[in-house]
């Protein structure tokens, strides 16, 4: 715990948010940064999500930075393997590894008011810098219910995991599986583990709409155009992002215009389920898009399979070897699999970060995450996040908007630049709620406030903190630049009797 280092910026996280903001201050001719990673491994939620069956449900050419393409996607729609590769790749390709501290899990950051700067202590050292920039994101945190006789369970030999956190010792051929939860893990790992299993048991709270999975093999001489002739791959994102645009405004707007898309998820269901009971079991009661809509051909093949079986509730106890649905179904199991989601509106991380006003930043958010322009926040000088509040997308590629908020991340460090060393930059918070105000206002119209249904989108409250609701242009404009009318100028307090831990402001 020795190490001290000081540096100008210190990003938290290395999946596409962190590199893409390591790439991106590199570009900048910005090289005094380090990349703070709690794991062994460069890859986010694609290091930690290994799953049988993981893969992307966004197009692999949509789905990578504008400013590394990677000609060689081999499908249509990525596995995990394959996105993890394409992030090692960007992390060499932009010589990223000198920047990497692997295995420095931050425990905890501190602005200083004084020195103007954050002190961050990690598992392996401390570190002090001007600006941090956490790209930790939404989906790294998994969240296991606290459902009562776990604990009896893994006395009683079950073995118990996160689909985020696979239990790859564990082999599942042979042994009784229970499945808890219908989100895009779920519906992933059902039909990859399915055909080897003795039994699979679907704890279903809610079901949800799912569509076929257009993926295929992308043909050799396909990779060799986007090779020889680049356009053609930029033409290809072009026309996959084009159609998303189009369709954003079915979800922000007029989420009556989904009926049609909901008639076809149901045409997919009755293809592959032919009893009537199940396919009653499998139908939601809420607008299509109102949660995520799945994509998969093989989840409903899977499901009318003799050896499973899709219980319509929730896991509500344990009872040694048993599992009992809220219902008062039971099924005898040998593992649980929990696909239950992640911290999203809760992340752990804002515990561990503590402003200019001694308060954290969970303390903060305690009545829901608001940031400016989904990147700062209020009272935590020259701190900004990555995928932060309202920043979400419910039919498209994030990584267009960790772009845009690379674009607003890269202005912040020149203002910061040209500030020098000795100033910091603080959200005001009437701009904050000004902005956060706009944002909550449009998201009433959303399929995912009006769409009947209750989603990891939405916080304690009922607020959607977590999508943007609008298109991905929109936003991009929204963050092309700093507004410096939106901050106040954080300068050293004067040499003068004081009360600790006060700062001098110089509104602009």
């Amino acid at each position: 715990m020795s190490q001290h280092e000081h540096v100008r910026v210190a990003v938290i996280g290395s999946g596409f948010g962190g590199l893409g903001a390591a790439v991106r201050m590199r570009r900048e001719g910005i090289t005094d940064f380090v990349v703070l990673e709690r794991a062994d491994s460069v890859g986010g939620t694609w290091r930690d999500n290994s799953y049988p069956g993981c893969a992307c449900d966004v197009p692999s050419h949509l789905y990578s930075f504008s400013f590394a393409p990677n000609p060689d996607w081999p499908r249509t729609f990525s596995g995990q393997r394959h996105i993890r590769a394409y992030l090692e790749h960007v992390t060499d390709t932009f010589g990223l590894r000198p920047h990497l501290r692997l295995g420095h899990e931050v425990l905890g950051m501190r602005w200083d008011n004084e020195e103007l700067r954050w002190e961050i202590e990690t598992s392996r050292g401390r570190f002090t810098a001007q600006a941090v920039v956490s790209a930790t994101g939404p989906l790294s945190d998994p969240k296991i219910p606290d459902v009562p006789g776990l604990d009896g369970f893994r006395e009683a030999g079950g073995r118990v995991f996160h689909s985020a956190r696979w239990d790859h010792d564990y082999d599942l051929a042979g042994k009784r599986v229970a499945m808890i939860g219908t989100g895009a893990s779920a519906i992933q790992i059902v039909p990859a583990v399915q055909p080897t299993v003795r039994k699979l048991t679907l704890f279903q709270r809610t079901p949800a709409w799912v569509m076929p999975r257009m993926d295929r093999a992308i043909s050799g001489p396909e990779r060799w155009l986007h090779r020889r002739l680049p356009l053609t791959a930029t033409a290809r994102r072009g026309l996959l992002w084009g159609i998303r645009e189009l369709q954003v405004s079915a979800f922000t707007k007029r989420p009556e215009r989904l009926g049609l898309v909901e008639s076809l998820a149901k045409a997919n269901m009755a293809k592959a389920i032919k009893d009537p009971e199940l396919r009653a079991k499998l139908t939601p009661s809420y607008r299509i898009g109102c949660k995520r809509i799945l994509l998969s051909s093989e989840f409903y093949p899977a499901l009318a399979q003799p050896n499973v079986d899709v219980v319509a509730s929730g896991l509500s106890e344990i009872r040694g070897r048993t599992a009992v649905a809220a219902d008062g179904t039971e099924a005898e199991v040998d593992a649980i699999v929990f696909g239950t989601g992640f911290h999203v509106t809760d992340m752990p991380i804002a515990a561990r970060v503590t402003g200019a006003d001694g308060i954290t930043l969970a303390e903060a958010w305690k009545d829901g995450m608001e940031a400016l322009r989904g990147a700062t926040a209020a009272g935590f000088p020259n701190w900004m996040t990555i995928i932060g509040p309202n920043t979400g997308l419910g039919n498209s590629s994030m990584i267009l908007m960790i772009e845009s908020q690379l674009n607003y991340m890269a202005d912040y460090l020149r203002q910061l630049g040209l500030l020098g060393e000795r100033a910091a930059l603080d959200p005001r918070p009437s701009a904050v709620s000004a902005w956060n105000r706009r944002v909550q206002s449009r998201m009433e119209r959303t399929v995912w406030k009006a769409g009947g249904c209750d989603s990891w989108y939405l916080d304690p409250s009922g607020r959607n903190t977590t999508l943007w609701p609008g298109t991905t242009s929109e936003f991009r404009r929204a963050t092309r630049a700093v507004d410096l009318a939106e901050y106040e100028i954080v300068r050293p307090p004067r040499a003068v009797p004081r009360q600790s831990g006060t700062t001098a402001k110089e509104a602009v």
